[in-house]
């Protein structure tokens, strides 16, 4: 499916036709069975599924090219700004990930602002490789150290960074009941996934313990777990009939449809 044939607004469309859902930022909206309206506010205020939830429709990520805590904005020093910049132009969901190394960035550009004013989301690296440190410990000594990091007493999502295969369930079990102990305490409100394979993302599209999924989609298949987005979007809409939150990423395939004017 190339660049040629078929442009962003058209891949909008298409996903909005059958179901009158389309994915766009951070959260699956309503929009008319007719198609994408002509305009729609990427400041506007949605959902994330069923986990109540609010926050606006567009979020910002943090964590561009991000590996063993650093990321392009931590490595050139413009983090808090850039940050702080996206709030005050309205943006109220802030992406983040042990790996990034963007919490204390994160917290200290939010300072001074009311906790219940933005939504924070965060993802722990739990397999080989991403962070310094060999030893996982478990999710609530993990989260601990991150509300430290993020100054707050609560988070809204936590995720288990990069799922690769279709048997992180099984394998990732000793995090994912901590993190439902951690939920059950009111210390996060909601947990999921980021998935890095098309497997792992069928995987979580059956699973009742996830409540938020980090998905890779883009019209032109990207940085993608499927070079056909029309393979991922059936995959989207059943996350969303079951009533799970989805996070959009690689929205601009990585940085590499940065410039692309269609």
């Amino acid at each position: 499916m190339g660049k040629k044939n078929f442009t962003r607004r058209q891949f909008m469309t298409t996903m909005a036709a059958g179901v009158g859902t389309v994915l766009a930022g951070n959260a699956i909206i309503a929009v008319p069975r007719g198609g994408m309206p002509e305009m729609f506010d990427p400041f506007q205020t949605v959902t994330l599924g069923k986990t109540g939830i609010k926050t606006t429709l567009l979020g910002m990520g943090t964590g561009y090219s991000g590996y063993n805590r650093s990321s392009n904005i931590t490595r050139a020093g413009v983090a808090e700004s850039i940050i702080r910049a996206a709030y005050e132009r309205g943006i109220r969901y802030f992406d983040c990930a042990d790996s990034y190394g963007t919490h204390p960035f994160t917290s200290a550009a939010l300072k001074g602002i009311p906790r219940e004013n933005y939504v924070l989301g965060t993802k722990m690296w739990v397999t080989a490789g991403g962070i310094p440190e060999q030893e996982r410990p478990d999710s609530e000594i993990v989260v601990d150290r991150f509300r430290k990091e993020l100054k707050t007493d609560y988070l809204d999502v936590v995720q288990l960074h990069c799922m690769t295969n279709g048997e992180w369930s099984d394998s990732q079990k000793r995090f994912m009941d901590g993190l439902e102990n951690l939920k059950a305490k009111q210390i996060i409100r909601s947990h999921g996934v980021s998935v890095h394979s098309f497997d792992a993302l069928k995987v979580a599209s059956e699973h009742p313990w996830v409540d938020v999924i980090h998905v890779r989609i883009n019209p032109f298949g990207e940085a993608m777990d499927q070079k056909d987005p029309a393979l991922i979007v059936p995959v989207i809409e059943k996350f969303h009939k079951a009533g799970k939150g989805v996070i959009g990423m690689k929205l601009i395939g990585g940085g590499k449809l940065r410039n692309d004017p269609v």
